[in-house]
């Protein structure tokens, strides 16, 4: 049992990069060898499905975190900075036009 407990963890930890279809044919090898109850199957493939996502979900959470602190690092303007600079540009050119309109009357 401690055998299938490795295969299963490793298999969970793989889930990130496989499909669920994949998961299953290594499930079903494991019962046709007799190494898993057919009727323990269907949970066991649930559960590293489940698992699976929730790695995925926090791999994701990771990498925007490291790519977001490397964006502040570098100092790469966020999206908010620009579009306030955006305004700022655009309220310029309004008072730009504005003086200009008034120099030329």
């Amino acid at each position: 049992m401690s055998d299938l407990l490795k295969k299963a963890i490793s298999l969970g930890l793989g889930l990130t990069v496989i499909s669920k279809e994949k998961v299953e044919k290594i499930v079903d090898d494991l019962v046709e060898r007799g190494e898993l109850a057919s009727s323990e199957s269907n949970a066991l493939v649930n559960r590293l499905i489940e698992r699976g996502e929730e790695e995925q979900s926090q791999i994701k959470a990771i990498i925007y975190e490291q790519v977001k602190r490397t964006l502040s690092d570098m100092e790469v303007p966020s999206e908010s900075d620009v579009a306030s600079l955006e305004q700022r540009i655009a309220a310029l050119e309004a008072k730009v036009e504005e003086l200009e309109g008034a120099r030329s009357e």
